[in-house]
C-alpha cells in the first residue's frame, strides 16, 4: 500500500504543479495588465494547452509580460512562507511546489530566449536584453533546486522506501482532480 501512496503523490502533484504553475504565471500577466491599463481579452490554462493571456489594448507590455515569471514565482515563495511560519501539515508540498515554479518560470524564459519564442520573445521585443533573460534563469533555476534539496524522503524516495504521507497523497489527489476539472471547465483550451 506505500508504493500505491508513493504513485498517488507523485503521480498527482507534478501535474498539479504544472497546472497550477500556468496558473500563477497567468496570473502575474492578467494583475500586470490591468494594473497598467491593459484589457485583457482572453486567459489560457488548459491541461491540454500551453496557458497564454491575451492584453489588447496593453499599454506597458515589457511590464506586462516580465509579471508572469516574476509574480509566477512570488506568490508560490510567499505562500511556501506561510505554511513553513505557521506550521502547517504538508509545507513541504508548498516547498516543492515553490521549487517547480522558480525552476519552470526561469528555464521558460532562459531556453526560450534562444529561440525568441512565447515570452522570451515578447521580453526581447520590447526591449529586454538577452542576458537579463538569461540571468532570471540563471538566478531561479539553481534556487528552485535549493528548495527541492532533501525533499526525496517525503516523496518515497531514498531511504523512505516508498513511505509517504496517506494524508498528503490523498490532499494531492484531491487538489489536482479540482484543478484540472476546474481548468478544463473555466478555460478555453486555445
Amino acid at each position: 500500500m506505500k508504493r500505491m501512496n508513493q504513485v498517488i503523490l507523485v503521480g498527482s502533484f507534478v501535474p498539479f504543479c504544472w497546472l497550477a504553475f500556468m496558473a500563477f504565471h497567468e496570473l502575474g500577466h492578467v494583475i500586470a495588465g490591468f494594473s497598467t491599463g491593459g484589457s485583457v481579452t482572453k486567459v489560457v490554462v488548459h491541461p491540454f494547452s500551453i496557458s497564454r493571456t491575451d492584453v489588447s489594448p496593453n499599454p506597458c507590455p515589457l511590464v506586462t509580460v516580465w509579471a508572469g515569471p516574476i509574480i509566477g514565482v512570488l506568490i508560490p515563495i510567499f505562500l511556501w512562507g506561510a505554511f513553513w511560519k505557521f506550521r502547517i501539515q504538508g509545507d513541504y508540498l508548498a516547498r516543492f511546489f515553490a521549487g517547480f515554479c522558480l525552476i519552470a518560470n526561469g528555464a521558460y524564459i532562459s531556453i526560450g530566449s534562444f529561440e525568441k519564442i512565447g515570452d522570451a520573445g515578447d521580453m526581447m521585443k520590447h526591449g529586454s536584453p538577452t542576458w537579463l533573460l538569461w540571468l532570471f534563469g540563471i538566478i531561479t533555476v539553481p534556487v528552485g533546486f535549493l528548495f527541492w534539496h532533501r525533499l526525496g524522503p517525503k516523496f518515497g524516495l531514498g531511504e523512505s522506501n516508498g513511505d509517504v504521507d496517506e494524508w498528503a497523497a490523498y490532499v494531492s489527489l484531491g487538489l489536482f482532480t479540482l484543478l484540472f476539472i476546474a481548468t478544463c471547465l473555466v478555460s478555453p483550451r486555445s
